[in-house]
């Protein structure tokens, strides 16, 4: 698998370089999360399944 570098981190993420987040990359058909303070998990999924996961955080529906 090709790791992507056009990482992009949370907005809810401090200012500093440290500071612990969530990270976010794509490709044409994966999309690539990760936490910054352990780079190389990275958790592969396609756009639909994080689509739901988002939509049930959001309603408090899991």
């Amino acid at each position: 698998m090709t790791t992507p570098d056009n990482w992009q981190k949370s907005s809810y993420s401090g200012p500093g370089d440290g500071d612990s987040c969530v990270e976010l990359a794509s490709t044409p058909t994966t999309l690539h999360l990760r936490e910054s303070d352990d780079p190389a998990t990275v958790l592969t999924i396609t756009p639909a399944p994080l689509t739901h996961l988002l939509a049930a955080i959001r309603t408090d529906t899991l």
